[in-house]
């Protein structure tokens, strides 16, 4: 096993750049990569001046998937355990939720856990010629990483099943027209394209953002009502913040606010 980090992380102001980093392997991800992505993700959640994580690739390829041959002879009858003391799941699908919002840039071969990292994110960039893949079904196993759940959800029973049960590559067009990814650039341009929305996100009040983010996921997760209970409670706590008189102020003098997260 290689010594060269598999995640590289790096503090842009109030943005973590999280970058899958087996350029070699296409970044497919064993064990290892795993590991410290969960690391980085528990990175991104406790830290209060951290408001948004950015998750990209280094090389060509944003990811092959799973590296078979490491994770294989790791798999139990519990399936693996992937999160190390102080991470957290990148894909969430073990009860807990990331608090922050995440934006990815994806490139050349996006396969398996990639999409579902996607589909765990909430804003997506494409480089043009991305090339997508469901492909667990054609190796005999499903896709465990969120897909299942997710897929259907985010672009419609018939276009997930489409692509998942079939196994075959879709292109960039296709995983913007079905609503899997939310922007499509130039190659070479999803990277810098995704740090200005991470940014404008992050240049928002934080607190607003998670408060937004905490009450969309409450609807999908335990239906409307339970969010709409939710609303005023959490307009009132909002309202009563230093962030809420900032950006009243800033509203009222025409300038730029700066929230503080409090």
């Amino acid at each position: 096993m290689s010594d060269e980090p598999r995640i590289l992380t790096e503090r842009r102001d109030h943005v973590l750049l999280i970058g899958l980093n087996r350029p070699d392997k296409r970044n497919a991800a064993d064990l290892a990569l795993l590991q410290e992505l969960a690391v980085a993700y528990g990175e991104l959640e406790r830290d209060p001046e951290l408001r948004v994580g950015l998750v990209h690739a280094i090389g060509e390829h944003f990811t092959a998937g799973l590296d078979l041959v490491d994770i294989g002879p790791r798999l139990g009858p519990d399936g693996i355990d992937i999160v190390p003391e102080g991470g957290m799941h990148p894909w969430q699908v073990n009860g807990q939720q990331l608090s922050k919002p995440v934006v990815i840039a994806v490139q050349g071969t996006c396969l398996t856990l990639g999409i579902e990292l996607i589909l765990a994110s909430d804003v997506a960039v494409a480089a043009e010629s991305t090339r997508f893949g469901q492909i667990e079904v054609s190796r005999g196993i499903l896709p465990f990483g969120g897909a299942t759940l997710r897929f259907p959800r985010a672009v419609g029973w018939g276009n997930a099943m489409r692509w998942i049960l079939t196994s075959e590559l879709f292109g960039a067009a296709e995983a913007h027209r079905i609503g899997l990814v939310q922007e499509v650039v130039a190659d070479g341009e999803q990277f810098d394209h995704a740090v200005r929305i991470a940014e404008r996100i992050a240049a928002q009040a934080p607190l607003a953002v998670q408060a937004t983010l905490a009450n969309a996921r409450r609807a999908v997760r335990d239906g409307d009502a339970s969010a709409e209970a939710e609303l005023q409670p959490a307009l009132a706590r909002l309202a009563a913040s230093e962030d809420a008189a900032i950006g009243m102020r800033a509203f009222l003098t025409r300038t730029e606010a700066e929230f503080v997260g409090r």
